[in-house]
């Protein structure tokens, strides 16, 4: 199966969602004449909000068949948290921490691929791979006021998550196909790092290898650089024992090692803004201009 997703779309300015606090910057954008909405898909993508609307204890979520070919411009709830911008053509990521998904405690506004727009049980192994490129930017997040050693809260623009198939669920009788994210692309304080998941003992096998706890899985990380508040692209390139990432068409780090040729999940590729935080103070906007995604 191969599925292509590119999304390229406009952006106006937030009013009525905007909260208290203190934003890194004040964005300017160079004139530019708007055109209308740029031709975009997402039949493949689902979108998950940082609001529980509906009271059922879990974030909001919309359907691919809800949000493609525009149809989240005519979604009142959707509108305060992903909207376009007709002055730069980009499609627009806002988030503050409200409610979280059950494997973590952190909101979000991002979108979830979907190679079966109805079924989130079909995905994609790393013998298969993908591609995933992107071009956006960070806009603002607030100060960081803990003792995390950041001066700004960090937030997650891109990444793999993993998930455990039906049929290991069948095989080993798992309640839950959950599983950690293979990679996840920070933005730190105007640095883009990305963290990998890696084994703490490469001699793991067998059943152990299905766990998301810290003492079978690990972080190793690689810092690109500075990308502050410009736009930049991404292209993640994932396939058999290997990840490779290249930032901004020549920063390319490659993962290539005994834990990518363990990993036992399959995967979905992720993007938008998980804003990584629990200050009710806080608050993040990023935006996409493209996102395409390859099998």
């Amino acid at each position: 199966m191969k599925s292509v997703i590119f999304i390229a779309v406009a952006f106006i300015t937030l009013g009525s969602c905007s909260r208290t606090g203190n934003t890194i910057s004040d964005e300017i954008i160079d004139p530019v004449v708007a055109n209308g909405f740029a031709d975009i898909s997402l039949s493949n993508w689902k979108v998950t909000l940082p609001v529980d609307e509906n009271s059922d204890g879990s974030p909001d979520e919309y359907a691919a068949a809800q949000i493609q070919n525009g149809g989240y411009r005519n979604i009142p709830a959707i509108k305060p948290f992903m909207y376009d911008d007709t002055g730069d053509q980009s499609l627009v990521f806002y988030a503050y921490p409200s409610t979280s998904t059950s494997n973590s405690d952190y909101s979000r506004t991002e979108l979830r691929e979907m190679m079966n727009p109805t079924n989130t049980k079909t995905n994609w192994t790393l013998s298969k791979g993908g591609t995933m490129q992107g071009k956006l930017k960070v806009v603002s997040t607030t100060p960081d006021t803990s003792s995390s050693g950041n001066s700004f809260h960090r937030v997650i623009v891109m990444q793999i998550h993993g998930i455990i198939s039906q049929a290991d669920m069948a095989k080993y009788g798992f309640s839950s196909n959950a599983a950690p994210p293979l990679l996840k692309m920070f933005w730190i304080d105007g640095h883009l790092k990305a963290y990998k998941k890696t084994l703490v003992n490469n001699s793991t096998t067998g059943i152990d290898l299905y766990s998301s706890s810290s003492t079978i899985w690990t972080d190793i990380s690689y810092d690109f650089g500075k990308v502050g508040y410009d736009p930049f692209e991404i292209k993640i390139v994932a396939s058999t024992g290997k990840l490779e990432v290249t930032v901004n068409g020549n920063n390319t780090h490659v993962f290539q090692d005994t834990s990518l040729e363990k990993w036992p999940f399959e995967n979905y590729f992720k993007a938008g803004n998980y804003l990584i935080t629990t200050d009710p103070a806080a608050k993040s906007t990023v935006k996409y201009y493209k996102l395409n995604v390859t099998h």
